[in-house]
């Protein structure tokens, strides 16, 4: 059963779309895409796990073709995600899965491990990150924004939705880009495009600073529960810094830890490679 199916599921009035694929009936796998992606981000990985596994991939709110509600009705934080895709799993009926997690599905699925560990049978981390050390330089701006949530340093930020940047960010650090197509970087230009998207956007980094604080919470949940945990990382990454991932072993002893050489978006060079690597860690 290797074709995605495409769907939309209201989940307590928010109408979320999710690419779904396998039997059901195989172990589930939650895939949770970053900024300033969707599920889109997993459209070549799905196929090459779907005879294993029964993989799920929703559009976080403000992403992709979930539903995006006003800003006046919907208060765009990460808790608030991550309340969404706790419901979604609950409305579907996955009562235990797996969690892929990638840039702002790591804190948005931590979140729902947090919350319920027993449903969390392991955890894929592709450059989602859980430590201090995992934040490059790269961050600088959205930081200041969080130290000082002024006008001027909201709109600093605005570069960061550019098709330029956006495209920056598949590029950096892919050894040959001529392997990466246009198809994923303009699509997420288009959808962040949107009416009121940015701001949206803009919201978001102003609240990435709630997953930073959660750090020590998230690492404390590690060190309780002890996930089977799969760190996957593109080394080249200009956010998430390889340090992010060696750090996951601080508190999971048994981490497997594996560098890839690409940058952040590494499901676009490399998706045979973590396929391959997420069958042989997860069982099936």
């Amino acid at each position: 059963m290797t074709a995605i199916r495409y769907r939309t599921v209201d989940v307590d009035g928010h109408i979320v779309f999710y690419r779904e694929a396998g039997d059901p009936g195989r172990p589930p796998l939650l895939l949770l895409h970053g900024f300033p992606t969707s599920s889109h981000m997993f459209r070549d990985l799905i196929p090459l796990l779907a005879d294993r596994f029964h993989l799920v991939a929703p559009d976080l709110p403000g992403f992709g073709q979930t539903e995006v509600k006003p800003r006046d009705r919907f208060a765009y934080s990460f808790d608030a995600l991550a309340r969404v895709i706790g419901r979604f799993t609950e409305v579907l009926g996955l009562q235990h899965y797996a969690l892929y997690i990638f840039d702002y599905g790591a804190p948005t699925g931590l979140r729902l491990a947090m919350a319920h560990p027993e449903r969390v049978t392991a955890i894929i981390s592709q450059n989602g990150n859980a430590y201090e050390e995992g934040l490059s330089t790269g961050w600088n701006p959205i930081q200041r924004y969080w130290r000082d949530p002024s006008a001027e340093n909201r709109e600093a930020l605005r570069e960061l939705l550019t098709p330029a940047s956006i495209r920056w960010q598949y590029e950096h650090g892919v050894p040959d880009t001529s392997l990466l197509s246009p198809d994923g970087s303009a699509l997420d230009s288009w959808y962040t495009s949107g009416d009121e998207i940015d701001e949206i956007q803009l919201d978001l980094f102003g609240d990435y600073a709630s997953n930073v604080a959660l750090y020590p919470a998230f690492q404390a949940y590690f060190r309780e529960h002890q996930p089977p945990f799969l760190a996957i990382w593109g080394r080249n990454d200009p956010f998430f810094l390889p340090a992010g991932a060696e750090a996951y072993r601080r508190d999971l002893p048994n981490a497997e830890i594996r560098f890839l050489d690409t940058g952040h978006f590494a499901l676009e060079t490399h998706a045979r490679e973590i396929a391959d690597a997420i069958g042989g860690f997860l069982p099936h």
